[in-house]
């Protein structure tokens, strides 16, 4: 089984089902399973067949479901890239995923014309219209342009695909990484489909469900919690161009929706954007949290402001990406991931690799139908993530006696202070409870005397805090090691376009 056949499924179980909302017009399950199949069909058209390698460079849109989707059921491999990126982050990519067709948005092209010598094997460019005037800057492309509307009408809606097998290559997902080239992490269909419905089972998101899709899709964390898992179920989708909080807060009223996914900064801007109000946020029961460690102080606030509970998991693009949630039918602990999700196993090892004593500090390590076939041309890489069955995750973690795991930091982002640990998270946390703080990220700075230091870049709404106050405040509640040396004010915190807080940024910036 995999994802595009319960599609399939649904559509035949319940075809006016509403499947998607976007820019208020409503698309069924039928009209979407119409479309997948034509897409499909249209792509076998032009000579591509199972095993090819697909990028999809395509914002939030139905454009991206009807792709993903469609391509799936060809048995294309695909590779999801974000639009932002700059035209050499592009090119390493598709030349290194070795991409034969891309799908993407008629004003990419310009960006995309420039590097298209460098990559021979890209036969097509799929255009989807997104209304802009064009540039005419894309002619040396016009011969290698397809329509994707073209397509979708061109399409046979009686395409039979070709036999899929759980073990073949569905997507490969390039993580951002903090050093070098992005790899490229190679998911299954059995990696794609269990997750998600595991996802969805897990956190009971059925057929009534109305999910705020906000999240960009071409991140995992949407692809399966905010996409994959409500289609499986046969909820529905409202999609959002991109994130904002008014229109987050417009959607999720006017259209009822159940369940709002979003990384700790999303929610930080609905706390912000409703401050002194008692906001509405339509039939929300349950909102989800993901992608970066959610602040205790934070989540509290949220909960108070809104009055919905915020469960906190964990993931990683490795495993496609959960492992980890806080359960729905059980207490919601603050400042954990929660417990392993179902058919998935989570446990903390030391450096051996063997299982530490409740309470103890390790590595995080996971096994289960959502892992990983390996990184894509990497093997040995492959080796050191993949041991025994088992992927080591690189976070340091623990787990208490109820099996509710809590990421003390990344393994990499430890800061070693004089011969102690010092876990950037932990000295966040403190400082988050401070009324004036906004935003904050901590870490390591070179230090002639004690090997590093700790460095602390603070967003704040109060001009009159200061420095000392703050290094004050955390004197009631760190050691003296903990306690940052340096700490710097900035307007905003540099972040990716998940709205993940950019640590190597903020480290690049000190060595400069």
């Amino acid at each position: 089984m995999n994802v595009s056949d319960q599609l399939s499924i649904t559509a035949k179980e319940n075809p006016a089902k509403i499947a998607y909302f976007f820019e208020e017009e409503e698309t069924s399950y039928l009209e979407l399973e119409s479309a997948v199949q034509r897409f499909a069909s249209s792509m076998e058209a032009l000579g591509y067949q199972k095993g090819d390698h697909v990028a999809l460079i395509v914002g939030n849109s139905p454009y991206y479901v009807i792709s993903l989707y469609g391509a799936l059921r060809l048995g294309l491999v695909v590779i999801p890239i974000n639009p932002m990126y700059t035209a050499n982050e592009l090119s390493y990519i598709l030349h290194n995923g070795d991409v034969k067709a891309i799908i993407t948005m008629d004003i990419m092209l310009e960006k995309l014309a420039s590097i298209d010598q460098d990559l021979p094997s890209v036969k097509h460019y799929i255009v989807c219209d997104s209304g802009a005037t064009s540039s005419g800057q894309d002619e040396k492309l016009q011969s290698k342009i397809k329509a994707f509307t073209e397509l979708i009408g061109n399409g046979k809606a009686d395409f039979n695909g070709p036999m899929l097998s759980d073990q073949d290559t569905a997507i490969i997902l390039y993580t951002s990484g903090t050093t070098g080239k992005p790899k490229g992490a190679v998911l299954s269909h059995q990696n794609i489909y269990s997750n998600a419905k595991d996802v969805a089972d897990y956190l009971q998101i059925n057929g009534n469900d109305r999910m705020i899709a906000a999240l960009p899709m071409f991140h995992v964390f949407c692809l399966t919690v905010a996409l994959n898992a409500p289609l499986m179920n046969g909820g529905t989708i409202l999609i959002l161009p991109k994130f904002s909080p008014a229109d987050v807060l417009r959607v999720a009223n006017n259209q009822e929706a159940t369940v709002f996914a979003g990384v700790p900064t999303m929610y930080n801007y609905l706390l912000q954007a409703v401050k002194g109000e008692k906001p509405k946020f339509g039939n929300v029961r349950l909102c989800i949290s993901g992608g970066a460690a959610m602040p205790v102080s934070l989540l509290k606030a949220f909960e108070d402001t809104f009055q919905i509970r915020l469960s906190e998991g964990y993931g990683l693009s490795e495993a496609s990406p959960v492992t980890c949630f806080n359960p729905i039918d059980r207490p919601r602990k603050a400042g954990s991931i929660g417990t392993s999700i179902w058919n998935v196993e989570n446990k903390v090892v030391n450096m051996l690799g063997e299982e530490v004593e409740t309470g103890e500090v390790g590595e995080l390590i996971v096994r289960g139908p959502n892992v990983m076939k390996g990184y894509y041309k990497l093997p040995e890489e492959t080796e050191v993530a993949l041991k025994d069955g088992w992927l080591y995750t690189g976070d340091m973690a623990r787990v208490d006696e109820d099996g509710y795991f809590y990421i003390v930091d990344r393994k990499k982002d430890m800061i070693l202070v004089g011969g102690y640990n010092v876990y950037p998270r932990e000295v966040e946390e403190v400082l988050y409870t401070h009324p004036s703080v906004i935003e904050v990220a901590v870490i390591g700075e070179p230090h002639p005397e004690s090997g590093e230091s700790v460095t602390c870049f603070a967003v704040i709404d109060d001009p009159e805090i200061t420095e000392q106050v703050l290094r004050d405040y955390c004197k009631g509640h760190l050691v003296a090691y903990k306690i940052p040396t340096r700490i710097e004010f900035l307007e905003e915190l540099p972040k990716n376009t998940t709205g993940k807080i950019l640590r190597r940024r903020l480290k690049s910036s000190v060595k400069s």
